[in-house]
């Protein structure tokens, strides 16, 4: 009887943890920018806030650090000992960055990297968790651009992702949703959502799809396999591979001269005019997100996926 019900109070406390998780998972949905719903004018219709970029060195307390260096800036994600996981405070602060960036008449161009040996193992679920709410990090705030650039308003200008080591999930993401990608050859991408009982709700099931042809991005969504820079630039998602990090954002750096070179107003032109060849069809799936994420969030399944990791077991799903 004792052994029973040490094993009932195991279940009862994996089943409170999946009912905290829920509303968590529904901020995260909230915090990819499911919120915002489907764009509503075209990039360059966008109320101009006049903005200059300031730069925030690396400390121990920074978890994202900004640099200018002449016309471009470089963003770096700065929580190595958390495999720089992105907490709400992070999204917030690069959200807050890219704005800046984008009304900051004195730059051109701008890198997204990861400090350490990882760019990003992707959100942070424990601070998620413990600033659970039903509105996500953005909700409320003036002078911010959704880091993964879709929503009321878009980038105007260009950003360049250099990656290296783990890149999964929501850090994925990222990678998808900048102009230019440039990927360290140690890069071991990853989008597992499934495996959890979750889905990519950051916009993968849009931008993957459509980059990478409707198989290969079925092939690594669907089962949870990762893959590697090689694999990425094979299905077109990634535009050049470099021996190391280093090298992956020195390349970086030197591609962003380059555009910060040419004339600004034909580089936004050129951005603004095909995102009108392809927002249109990709807005209607970016603005059921939220919509999806909820249905998903309240199934037993997902229920099943927490308790499993909370237990260190295999899941086992029953499609409800």
């Amino acid at each position: 009887m004792e052994r029973l019900s040490s094993i009932a109070r195991r279940n009862l406390m994996a089943m409170a943890t999946a009912a905290t998780a829920i509303p968590m998972v529904t901020a995260t949905t909230s915090a990819l920018g499911a919120e915002q719903g489907p764009q509503t004018q075209p990039p360059s219709q966008a109320a101009a806030q006049p903005s200059e970029l300031a730069e925030v060195p690396s400390s121990p307390n920074t978890k994202l650090t900004i640099e200018r260096r002449g016309q471009i800036a470089l963003f770096g994600l700065n929580r190595p000992t958390l495999q720089n996981r992105v907490d709400p405070e992070t999204f917030q602060a690069l959200a807050k960055a890219i704005y800046d960036y984008d009304h900051d008449a004195s730059l051109r161009a701008a890198i997204l990297f990861g400090h350490g040996d990882n760019f990003s193992r992707g959100i942070d679920v424990d601070a998620y968790r413990a600033a659970a709410n039903d509105r996500g990090p953005l909700a409320g705030l003036t002078h911010v651009v959704n880091p993964l650039n879709y929503g009321q308003a878009l980038r105007t200008k260009p950003l360049i992702a250099a990656v290296h080591g783990d890149t999964w999930n929501l850090a994925h993401e990222l990678f998808l949703s900048a102009d230019i990608r440039i990927a360290a050859a140690n890069t071991n991408f990853g989008q597992d959502e499934n495996t959890h009982g979750r889905f990519p709700g950051g916009g993968s099931t849009v931008r993957f799809v459509h980059e990478a042809g409707w198989g290969n991005a079925m092939r690594y969504m669907l089962t949870g396999d990762h893959w590697t820079a090689q694999d990425a630039y094979r299905m077109g998602t990634l535009q050049e591979i470099a021996a190391t990090p280093q090298a992956a954002l020195d390349r970086a750096i030197a591609i962003a001269n380059k555009i910060a070179a040419c004339g600004p107003l034909g580089i936004q032109t050129t951005l603004i005019s095909a995102h009108l060849a392809i927002d249109a069809t990709e807005a209607a799936s970016f603005s059921q997100l939220g919509v999806q994420y909820r249905g998903l969030y309240g199934s037993r399944d997902f229920i099943e996926g927490v308790s499993a990791q909370a237990q260190g077991r295999a899941p086992v799903f029953h499609g409800n």
